[in-house]
């Protein structure tokens, strides 16, 4: 008697909640996520964009970001990586990636997280006081930047 029953809600269906919370828009707007690639089955690639928080030095800017829910997502985290140049305590420089183990929600993730609620966080921490303030990179995407793989990226127009 009284015992309690857990059911665990598939990765897909639990992705496409995702996906329609996601396409409704989020709150005040200034935090939305969605689908990178609609041919991608798997659910696995998806895009964020964060709007800076007012009386911060990210206000105006636009922050776009990749995250991706690999296979045993949401039992683990997403990786996040900013692909707009950000300054933040928590993101490699190099490589625009959010280091978990300076991101307290992906150190700790646990599986009722969503990628909402990574997004919405980030945005608190840009309003941190040990990050509020920080001298930003002057904008613009991945010029400079290493990849995951460590290759430097570089445009030139000839």
């Amino acid at each position: 008697m009284g015992s309690k029953v857990t059911i665990t809600l598939p990765r897909n269906f639990r992705l496409l909640e995702e996906l329609e919370r996601g396409e409704k828009g989020i709150g005040d707007g200034t935090v939305s996520y969605g689908m990178d690639d609609a041919d991608d089955v798997l659910m696995r690639s998806w895009t964020g964009t964060i709007i800076g928080p007012p009386s911060t030095v990210y206000e105006g800017r636009i922050y776009q970001l990749k995250l991706y829910c690999d296979e045993d997502y949401p039992d683990n985290p997403p990786t996040v990586r900013f692909q707009t140049r950000i300054n933040m305590n928590c993101v490699s420089q190099e490589t625009g990636m959010v280091e978990p183990r300076l991101f307290p929600m992906l150190s700790n993730w646990q599986r009722e997280c969503t990628m909402e609620d990574v997004l919405i966080q980030l945005k608190k921490e840009m309003a941190s006081p040990q990050n509020r303030k920080l001298s930003q990179p002057h904008e613009g995407n991945e010029e400079g930047r290493a990849d995951q793989k460590g290759l430097v990226l570089r445009c030139s127009i000839l």
